[in-house]
């Protein structure tokens, strides 16, 4: 287990302060590193810049309507002072009659290529846009999820739980943090081999995801160690699905019959609205290390 050692949470790179700084759990000082942007960050880059291409379109039809208002005036200059003076043949001088019609052709020809055009290059460009998005989509789920559990990796962790912290302390909403790690699981591998420790880690993937709700966050953070992040869920609403994943890990052994039984530590703790969620998870962490090792917790 990585776990608590001194002063420092071991394993887990960074997260979100409430300062909005990143804190390094290496250290009780703040990284000073910054963070490059993520392919979250560019998906949303990305729906700026087609929302922008969407107002380009409006542009183009606001101007085609401006060339008709143009071309009505034009005319109307022509036909409203004979209307005026109530003629009943409309004089045009003829000498201006070329003119008018090469210019108002050549108009019409240039104002069509020029929407033409337009219209091609927003579409040439909407459609790459879109095809990066969907990209950058597929290459952010394959980067977020473990392949092995298919729950959500570390680095899925240190991109969702700033987002929760922030919504918490916007919507003074409650959210509490599990950390889980299967016991002895270095010695089934050493027993069983890696395939059947494999095995454990892809079943007990499986059990976490049927026991959390959709809204909870279901993460491996490596190794035999997992995290759980459930918003709007306090510390003692936790217990309910701790005690339906005791159960269903109990029904798990009876049903395999292994010749090891599956079981867990884990640690509870509430974020506190305001604080730094880094203290949080030491908490949590450390309250994991003390369970595994069978140790009285020291407040």
């Amino acid at each position: 287990m990585r776990g608590f050692k001194g002063n420092y949470w071991v394993g887990f790179p960074g997260t979100q302060t409430g300062a909005g700084s990143i804190m390094s759990f290496g250290s009780d000082q703040p990284a000073t590193t910054t963070a490059t942007p993520s392919m979250l960050a560019r998906a949303e880059e990305i729906q700026q810049q087609i929302q922008q291409l969407t107002g380009r379109d409006w542009q183009l039809w606001s101007i085609g309507l401006l060339m008709i208002v143009v071309l009505t005036t034009g005319l109307l200059s022509l036909i409203l002072p004979n209307l005026v003076w109530a003629q009943r043949v409309i004089h045009i001088e003829q000498a201006y009659l070329p003119q008018l019609f090469f210019g108002l052709i050549s108009l019409i020809l240039l104002f069509n290529l020029y929407l033409l055009s337009q219209k091609l290059t927003l579409n040439s460009t909407r459609r790459a846009l879109i095809n990066e998005l969907v990209l950058n989509e597929r290459l952010e789920n394959l980067s977020l999820i473990d392949p092995l559990s298919q729950l959500m990796n570390r680095r899925a962790l240190n991109e969702v739980i700033p987002r929760e912290v922030a919504r918490a302390n916007r919507m003074g909403s409650p959210l509490t943090f599990m950390a889980i790690d299967i016991d002895n699981f270095k010695s089934i591998n050493e027993r069983f081999g890696a395939m059947e420790g494999n095995l454990v880690l892809v079943e007990f993937g499986r059990i976490l995801k049927t026991v959390f709700r959709g809204a909870d966050v279901v993460f491996r953070q490596g190794g035999d160690e997992f995290l759980v992040v459930m918003p709007e869920t306090s510390e003692p609403e936790a217990d309910f699905p701790l005690q339906r994943l005791h159960r269903i890990v109990e029904e798990w052994n009876t049903n395999n019959e292994k010749d090891y039984k599956l079981s867990f530590s884990y640690g509870i703790a509430a974020y506190a609205t305001g604080s730094d969620v880094a203290d949080t998870l030491r908490t949590v962490d450390r309250k994991v290390y003390q369970k595994k090792h069978n140790l009285v917790p020291v407040f």
